[in-house]
């Protein structure tokens, strides 16, 4: 079984506040487990959740400076 991570530790992670992530729980937009009245992550979630959310750049046009 792999660890499981806090909704800290998961804010700490992405660099933002425990609340965001609070609100990405209540989005449903990362996966999550209840265990009790606790939030537990496991650890491939984030990376799930940064590949869901990364955007990709644009291919160049092809033009030279």
């Amino acid at each position: 079984m792999q660890r499981l991570l806090t909704v800290h530790e998961v804010a700490e992670v992405l660099g933002t506040a425990d609340g965001f992530v609070r609100q990405l729980v209540a989005a449903r937009r990362i996966r999550f487990l209840r265990v009790g009245k606790h939030l537990r992550f496991p650890v491939s979630a984030v990376p799930e959740y940064l590949a869901a959310v990364t955007v990709e750049p644009l291919p160049s046009r092809g033009r030279s400076a």
